[in-house]
């Protein structure tokens, strides 16, 4: 079937309308008719190849939400009008420890949503800036969020994922104490899932303009990491920190917030390296710094469960298809309140 999507034909071009092409459903496949795509700021490292192998046609978007159109004969857990989302993947081996264990993120053949193989024209995977898309079932997750809430359920697929997996595996809860480095699409999302799971929640930024922002999304405390006072007055008080900083920054001053045993988790992904950490602000706390990659299936399912229990979404711009290479402009200058969603509706337009 031949709809209607938003991509790109090489990295120095903008997004542009194009036609592509989607399977016809097969035996374990659920069709979906997209409602919204979310806007990750990988799309745009993707896209304009500032992360290696980008293939061309390139439609990004895995932050979907739509409802199902049709089923393959094989699928039993879903039916026609479901209301239902997409993340970051699309396939794996099914048969790994990784994938065994549902961290499908961590399968060493995971397919993503876009710029994955697939034996599918083009031989990539097209995203979701398009108008339907065909996954596999397993890969689909049930969404128990109001309608109402569709487009700003849609950044849940991915940065509320991204987020929620390095609290839960880090047992943020009650008496930890929990720091979320960077107030932008991933940050906005760990505050309120940190604060719903019960941490005490510090926001740290390098703005004083989002003092008020992070408090209101359920922030405890707001620090501005350039005042080296506000720094030291959290010294080795944090059991948790999680940097969703997508820039290359000064791991250290974080690192000396941590307590003894605390940990660092890096989910901001940079299109170059950060400067190295000092060995010191690790060994003499037994102190970790670590990554986390989205989630698998099990824990997304779980995540948008607890966040339609918490009445919990992404704060959202929705936007026209056709806006997308000015949105990509804003927020390359981090102006946007926290996440781009594209109304694929605007497509046919």
């Amino acid at each position: 079937m031949t709809v209607k999507a938003y991509g790109a034909n090489a990295a120095t071009e903008p997004l542009q309308a194009m036609d592509i092409t989607r399977r016809a459903p097969g035996a374990h496949d659920v069709q979906i008719d997209i409602a919204f795509c979310g806007v990750c700021h990988s799309d745009i490292h993707q896209v304009r190849a500032e992360w290696a192998g980008t293939l061309y046609p390139c439609v990004p978007g895995h932050e979907i939400v739509g409802r199902v159109s049709a089923l393959g004969a094989h699928v039993s857990g879903f039916k026609i009008g479901d209301l239902v989302g997409v993340g970051c993947i699309v396939d794996s081996c099914k048969h790994c420890d990784d994938c065994d264990a549902g961290l499908e993120n961590y399968c060493d053949h995971m397919v993503g949503t876009y710029n994955g193989p697939t034996t599918d024209a083009p031989g990539h995977t097209l995203g979701g800036y398009s108008q339907q898309i065909v996954v596999h079932e397993r890969y689909v997750l049930r969404i128990r969020h109001p309608e109402a809430q569709l487009a700003a359920v849609a950044p849940l697929l991915c940065a509320g994922i991204t987020t929620w997996s390095p609290l839960r595996h880090w047992k943020a809860g009650p008496d930890r104490k929990v720091g979320v480095v960077g107030i932008g699409g991933l940050g906005h999302m760990g505050i309120k899932l940190a604060r719903a799971l019960g941490a005490h929640v510090v926001a740290f930024t390098t703005s004083e303009s989002k003092r008020a922002a992070a408090l209101a999304l359920g922030a405890h405390e707001v620090v501005v990491s350039r005042h080296a006072e506000e720094m030291a007055t959290h010294a080795k008080s944090l059991d948790l920190i999680l940097n969703t900083v997508a820039a290359p920054h000064d791991l250290d001053a974080f690192l000396a917030l941590l307590k003894r045993d605390g940990t660092m988790t890096l989910v901001g992904a940079p299109a170059s390296p950060h400067p190295s950490p000092q060995v010191f602000n690790l060994i003499m706390k037994r102190r970790s710094l670590a990554g986390s990659m989205i989630g698998g299936i099990p824990e997304t399912q779980e995540m948008l469960d607890f966040c339609a229990e918490h009445g919990i979404v992404a704060d959202i711009e929705l936007i026209r298809a056709d806006e997308i290479n000015y949105a990509y402009q804003r927020m390359l200058m981090g102006n946007v309140k926290y996440r781009f969603v594209i109304d694929t509706a605007t497509l046919a337009a």
